[in-house]
């Protein structure tokens, strides 16, 4: 099967969702803010309304896979455990003591056991005493981590990106996050359903060391016809959108990056916080963003990776063009500005389309969804009242694997 994302609102086919497990109860106030959360999250309640809205997907007839289950897959395949053992139970992470009794329990731990401890986290107690002389086991306490948990995995839209033909497997910006690209190349390499599909790897499928190129699929819109639209601040650089970009174009598939310089604000941390494309000629936009961002268009110099760099005289104007319409409808809820802050917090323009013009958003958001209504635009309301505490909407939590192109 060929995996390909051709546009931003075409028909969505195929999709990774993660549902949290227990990365999420092992969330505390010590330890929130250390892993990017902003609150601790009631796990119980995340889980029931992660799984309404993968049956919503199901429902407008999308496939569903979860990255768990594939992690699992993926780790009773030939090789995959040596590929961990090698990256992760290393004297580097554990100390030179340690790095063999951790290697016995990675190939002993039945595989979906060991995925839910890759990602939720492994405290010593869950490890048998090495029965050898250790400063670190000897230092940490029973209750204490020896991997931190990776609850970040519940935004599955930023450790890989598909664009088109292709896909990264991106260089995350946080310590707290980058163990997820390593779970990630397991399945990419190791999986089934993926080992032998030809998987196109842009970028990132390696083992260097990227730092400052940083890259994340929350900054990453593919919007049709070649072009990539990615925004550019705190998590994905301009030398990563330059590495990525290189790799796109020699590709070939690539023809087109929409460079956009974003808010230097938690707020918007990613581009699809500012802004998502819901429709083949719309954007929903937060109401009170500057659209005079600076923006760059990059494009190919002859075929080996090489570009041009032109500044960007407005935003929208190089996005219509590059779509093929006259013009972008840019919506703007009409709202005063603290809730329009109130909404923007609770992920009120992080929209997935899985249609042109029908798209997944909070409820809660009812100000913005409604104003969306009266334009046109199907909205599937999911609920969040858990899962927005994360600060990651619909678009955050789903990696799209197949979508077709608008036509």
């Amino acid at each position: 099967m060929t995996y390909h994302v051709d546009s931003e609102v075409g028909a969505l086919k195929q999709v990774i969702l993660h549902r949290p497990g227990l990365e999420l109860s092992r969330l505390t106030p010590s330890n929130v803010h250390d892993l990017l959360f902003d609150d601790v999250m009631w796990a119980e309640r995340a889980r029931e309304e992660h799984d309404a809205f993968a049956q919503k997907l199901r429902d407008k007839g999308v496939t569903v896979y979860l990255f768990g289950e594939l992690l699992a897959e993926a780790l009773d395949a030939p090789g995959a455990r040596d590929f961990l053992k090698e990256r992760l139970t290393n004297a580097t992470q554990f100390g030179p003591a340690l790095d063999k009794p951790l290697d016995d329990l990675v190939d002993a731990t039945p595989a979906a056991q060991l995925s839910q401890l890759l990602i939720g986290g492994v405290l010593k107690r869950d490890v048998p005493d090495p029965g050898t002389d250790s400063l670190l086991w000897s230092y940490l306490d029973d209750e204490d981590f020896m991997l931190t948990p990776l609850p970040n995995h519940l935004f599955q839209r930023d450790n890989t990106a598909f664009a088109y033909g292709g896909l990264s497997v991106n260089p995350m910006a946080k310590p707290a996050r980058k163990r997820e690209t390593l779970h990630s190349r397991i399945i990419w390499n190791f999986h089934p359903r993926f080992r032998d599909a030809g998987l196109h790897f842009y970028y990132g499928n390696d083992d260097l060391r990227h730092e400052p190129a940083t890259v994340e699929g929350g900054d990453i819109l593919v919007i049709g016809n070649g072009a990539v639209m990615i925004g550019m601040g705190e998590r994905t650089t301009p030398q990563g959108i330059e590495m990525l970009s290189r790799h796109y174009f020699e590709s070939g598939m690539v023809t087109k990056v929409i460079a956009v310089e974003l808010p230097k604000t938690r707020a918007f941390m990613h581009l699809d916080t500012a802004m998502t494309m819901i429709d083949r000629d719309a954007f929903s936009v937060y109401p009170y963003l500057d659209l005079a961002l600076r923006s760059y268009t990059l494009t190919p110099r002859g075929s080996g990776g090489d570009y041009d760099v032109v500044e960007n005289p407005d935003l929208f104007g190089p996005v219509a063009e590059a779509v093929g319409v006259e013009k972008i409808r840019v919506l703007k809820t009409p709202i005063d500005v603290k809730g329009a802050q109130r909404e923007q917090w609770d992920d009120g323009n992080n929209f997935l389309a899985v249609a042109p013009g029908v798209i997944f958003g909070y409820e809660r958001n009812t100000t913005t969804n409604k104003f969306l209504t009266e334009e046109g635009i199907e909205i599937v309301g999911i609920i969040g009242s858990e899962l927005g505490r994360g600060r990651g909407g619909p678009r955050c939590m789903s990696c799209p694997i197949e979508r077709d192109a608008v036509i």
